[in-house]
């Protein structure tokens, strides 16, 4: 199923707000480990057109990116992800692999797949072998999430988002990131079919601006355009 996503860019005085009103009726993300939330980080793949990156830049209506994420600084689980776009709805197709099979795709090799269009693992393969699939930036930042079940709600604060050219040091912790100089903040608000009109009006944006916001087109942005800026 495709679920809506809404984006929103926002100030950390926006983000306060909403997270504080937020905080006294929903629950966080069952996988937080603490209560500032988690770290993410993900490499992103494109191919030798980057069609990903030029795909988000035109606005195109259907689109996909590729890209392997984990968590707090760990490789105890590491997701394999491919994320369809259609309009604002997303569907994402998600798995875990190994270590071993991160390493294969980070230096463009295939891995097993069980041969479905369901598998994140055969959308990758077939990317690798006919577009040259490879390995482009990484991107991290912090992530509070809450969950509201009916409607399968889920809401986002992420912040300090930032960028790396060193695709090579993905899941190491000595990485040097370049921050954005500005959007660095972002609200996402995904559901399926519907959202509560008391998260809507708990929600209420005042001065944020709904946009098309992508991690990936800025933070690739971000390390091939801007000055440098290492954390």
């Amino acid at each position: 199923m495709y679920r809506v996503e809404d984006k929103y860019n926002c100030t950390e005085t926006e983000l306060y707000m909403l997270q504080a009103r937020l905080e006294a009726v929903l629950h966080s993300d069952d996988n937080e480990n603490g209560s500032d939330g988690y770290r993410i980080e993900s490499l992103y793949f494109d191919d030798l057109c980057d069609s990903c990156l030029r795909d988000t830049v035109d606005g195109v209506n259907h689109r996909v990116k590729y890209r392997i994420r984990i968590y707090n600084d760990s490789l105890d689980v590491i997701k394999l992800e491919v994320k369809l776009k259609k309009d604002n709805r997303i569907l994402k197709r998600s798995k875990t692999i190994s270590r071993a099979q991160m390493n294969q795709l980070m230096q463009g090799e295939c891995i097993e797949n069980e041969g479905s269009a369901e598998d994140p693992a055969t959308l990758f393969n077939l990317a690798i072998r006919t577009q040259g699939l490879r390995p482009k930036v990484i991107v991290a930042y912090e992530r509070k999430a809450y969950v509201y079940e009916p409607g399968n709600v889920r809401i986002t604060f992420d912040r300090n988002v930032r960028a790396s050219s060193r695709v090579e040091d993905f899941g190491q912790r000595t990485i040097s990131y370049d921050f954005l100089r500005e959007y660095d903040k972002v609200l996402e608000v995904k559901y399926d079919e519907f959202i509560p009109d008391f998260l809507l009006q708990l929600l209420e944006p005042g001065n944020m601006r709904q946009s098309a916001y992508s991690k990936y087109q800025l933070c690739r942005e971000c390390v091939t355009l801007q000055p440098k800026g290492h954390y």
